[in-house]
C-alpha cells in the first residue's frame, strides 16, 4: 500500500464519523481509530474569603505618576540614555572568547560599536550616536532586549 492511499484512507475515516477502521491486507495492517471523546470542561466554583472588617484611617494619597516618562534621579539626569534600536539578544563581546566592545569608564564618540544585537540569526552592531564616556551598563551579558530599551548611560562631558 502507497503512502499516498493511506493518508486518503486516514482522510476517509475521519470524515465518516467512524471511530475505528481496521484494513488487512496480504502484509499490512493498518488500524485506524479517531477519538470521538469531548473534552472534558472541568468548572470550579470560586474561593469566597471572607473580609474582615476593620476601621481604617484614611491616608494621603500620592499624587498619580506619570509612567510615559522614566524617572531618572537627579545624579542620572545629565547623563544620556542609550537605547536598543531593535528587539533581540544583547552581547557585550563580538564573541565569547573576545573583550567586551566597551567597558564602564570607557571613553567613546560617535560611531564607536558599543554591543551587538542578535535578532533572527542577524549580528547587528549597535553604534554610539553620541560622545562621552560609559558611566553604566544597563544591560546582562546575553539577555534578551526589547525596542528602545535603555542599553548604556554616557555622561557627554
Amino acid at each position: 500500500m502507497k503512502l499516498k492511499e493511506i493518508q486518503n484512507l486516514i482522510k476517509f475515516v475521519a470524515k465518516s464519523g467512524a471511530s475505528e477502521v481496521s484494513l488487512e491486507m496480504e502484509n499490512v495492517k493498518i488500524t485506524v481509530k479517531t477519538s470521538t471523546d469531548t473534552p472534558k470542561v472541568v468548572v470550579q466554583e470560586p474561593i469566597v474569603i471572607p473580609q474582615q472588617s476593620q476601621v481604617s484611617t484614611p491616608q494621603p494619597s500620592k499624587p498619580p505618576t506619570d509612567l510615559s516618562e522614566p524617572s531618572t534621579s537627579d545624579e542620572n539626569s545629565n547623563y544620556i540614555t542609550i537605547n536598543s534600536p531593535i528587539i533581540g539578544t544583547f552581547y557585550r563581546k563580538p564573541s565569547p572568547d573576545k573583550p567586551s566592545f566597551v567597558e564602564v569608564g570607557d571613553s567613546i564618540s560617535e560611531g564607536t560599536v558599543l554591543c551587538v544585537i542578535e535578532a533572527m540569526k542577524l549580528f547587528n552592531d549597535i553604534e554610539s550616536e553620541v560622545s562621552g564616556k560609559i558611566v553604566k551598563v544597563l544591560v546582562d551579558d546575553s539577555s534578551p532586549v526589547e525596542f528602545d530599551q535603555p542599553l548604556f548611560l554616557v555622561d557627554p562631558s
